[in-house]
């Protein structure tokens, strides 16, 4: 195809589409699927600022550019250099236990440190930049970027927050007496976590599988280095056209149903 030199098909837990991406081989990735598909292509491409394209093959698709039947049309603007990016906060998150980092991750939506199979509310004291902002107890804490902000977090009561903002959200999640209001920090804000607790307490990264806590252990949240960046097509209006749109349409109830 006319101004595409390299092209492949592989998939995004392919180790030599990592190594070829790191070496800068390619200028663009397009995203087969939805939102869960945005977010592992915005894991893999932002830490080599690679720009993804997202064409929707899911049921909802709140991130992706492109619906299935428009892809053929919209190549030859990409081709053509007729798109903007639009970059995505992420979040430098670390997994800490006596002085030591267990592990690290990237995130693109929300970090959630919640309980685990017991149906108790944990103890998590929260920090930002050293100070204590406030002790909760509850079913759990969402800390959100702003792509997150329309996640869980708005799911838990939190507000919406444009995508091109760099602020961090915290939502408590079903509070026991505490605090029951979201809070918005400033950017460059940090976040720190401790979990209290005599059962189970896990934290969920952007929907992957759970990690295990324990009494004592620091969840860790900031604002990466990383940016990842998607490739649009619309006005920066479309966010809110989108978000009214799905909104009132509710698709994955109606795919539920």
């Amino acid at each position: 195809m006319a101004g595409i030199t390299t092209a492949i098909w592989a998939s995004m837990s392919d180790d030599d589409l990592r190594a070829r991406l790191a070496e800068g081989e390619f200028d663009v990735l397009t995203a087969l699927g939805g939102d869960g598909t945005m977010l592992r292509a915005g894991h893999l491409c932002g830490p080599f600022g690679v720009p993804v394209l997202g064409i929707n093959l899911g049921r909802f698709g709140f991130l992706t550019e492109v619906r299935r039947d428009q892809w053929a049309a919209m190549v030859p603007e990409l081709i053509a250099g007729r798109y903007r990016l639009e970059g995505r906060m992420m979040l430098r998150t670390e997994h800490r236990r006596d002085g030591h980092v267990l592990g690290r991750w990237e995130v693109l939506n929300d970090v959630v440190v919640c309980r685990g199979h017991f149906v108790r509310p944990v103890t998590l004291q929260a920090s930002v930049d050293g100070y204590l902002l406030a002790t909760y107890v509850a079913d759990g804490l969402i800390v959100a970027t702003p792509t997150g902000s329309t996640a869980y977090a708005l799911a838990a009561g939190g507000p919406i927050m444009p995508p091109e903002l760099r602020n961090i959200l915290i939502v408590p999640v079903a509070p026991h007496l505490s605090v029951d209001r979201a809070v918005i920090l400033p950017e460059g804000a940090d976040v720190s976590i401790i979990v209290r607790t005599n059962h189970e307490a896990v934290v969920s990264l952007d929907g992957l599988a759970p990690v295990d806590l324990l009494d004592g252990d620091e969840i860790y949240a900031g604002a990466s280095e990383y940016t990842a960046h998607f490739v649009r097509f619309q006005d920066p209006g479309y966010f809110y056209r989108n978000l009214t749109h799905y909104m009132e349409q509710n698709p994955v109830a109606r795919s539920a149903s």
